[in-house]
Formats: C-alpha cells, structure tokens, sequence
C-alpha cells in the first residue's frame, strides 16, 4: 500500500517517490488503480476518504457534475437514517455492478468487431436488467420493503 502523508501545512507527501504531490497526483492514482492511504504525518489517523472527497468536491466544481442537486440532497437525507448502512452497501454494489459492465461491455466491444454487436449488446442489456432486479430485490428485502408494501405506503 502506498503512504501519502499530509502535513500540517495541508501538503501530501508521497512516501513512494519521495516528493509532494499535488490532489491531482492522487486524483491520477486513483485513476491508475494504485492503493493508496493518506495519515496524518502527526497523528497517523487515515484521511484517504476525507481527501477522496475533497477530490470529489472539486470535481463537482470545476467540471460538469456528476452529481445533481437533488442526487446530493438525497445522499443527505441518508445520513442518520435508519437506512443509511443499507444504502451504502446498496450504492457500493451499484457502482461494483456499473463498474463491472463497463469493464465487460469494453471486453465484449473488442471481442464482437468480427460478429454481431447488436446480439451482444442485448445480451449484455438483459444482463444488466437482471442484475439490477436481483439488486433492488436485496436492498428491498434487507430494509424491510417489498416492492408491493412501498406502493400500498403510497
């Protein structure tokens, strides 16, 4: 695991090259799959989720977000929710899930240049929808909910 450490004076030194880099530097590892842990070079308490997330936020700043105003409201609500673990675990499937498709959509594009890409992408279309069902099946089941007891709520 590579150790990035910040300094007081918020500066990220990376342990590995021996220099300081930038949130840049860690946006570009992330991107490049290395596994990284930010410490405090005091303390040595993690602060990776806090500088993913200062990441995230200027991203949403600087670029066309990824997140809407209502998406972020929503991730709010969730917090302090009796809800919010099971929701986690629900969203970090999903991504596990997206991440996967596009992974196996990529493969599948490469492999079906020679034969029908049409059949491909439906059978990977069909896929997806079965997963996704499975999914909402268990983020369902694991709150409590049917998807018949949310519309008689309603």
């Amino acid at each position: 695991m590579r150790i990035i450490k910040k300094y007081p004076n918020r500066r990220l030194y990376d342990t590995e090259i021996s220099k300081y880099i930038t949130l840049e530097d860690v946006q570009k590892l992330v991107l490049e799959g290395v596994a990284f842990c930010v410490k405090d070079v005091k303390t040595e308490e993690d602060l990776t989720r806090s500088i993913l997330l200062q990441i995230i936020s200027e991203q949403e700043h600087n670029g066309e977000p990824l997140l809407s105003t209502e998406s972020l409201t929503q991730l709010i609500r969730f917090y302090g929710n009796a809800y919010q673990n099971v929701f986690s675990s629900y969203l970090e499937k999903s991504l596990d899930i997206f991440t996967a498709q596009q992974r196996e959509f990529q493969e599948r594009l490469n492999q079906t240049i020679s034969t029908n890409p049409l059949e491909a992408l439906q059978n990977m279309t069909k896929k997806n929808i079965e997963m996704w069902q499975q999914l909402q099946g268990n983020f369902f089941k694991a709150s409590g909910m049917t998807p018949d007891k949310k519309k008689e709520d309603n």
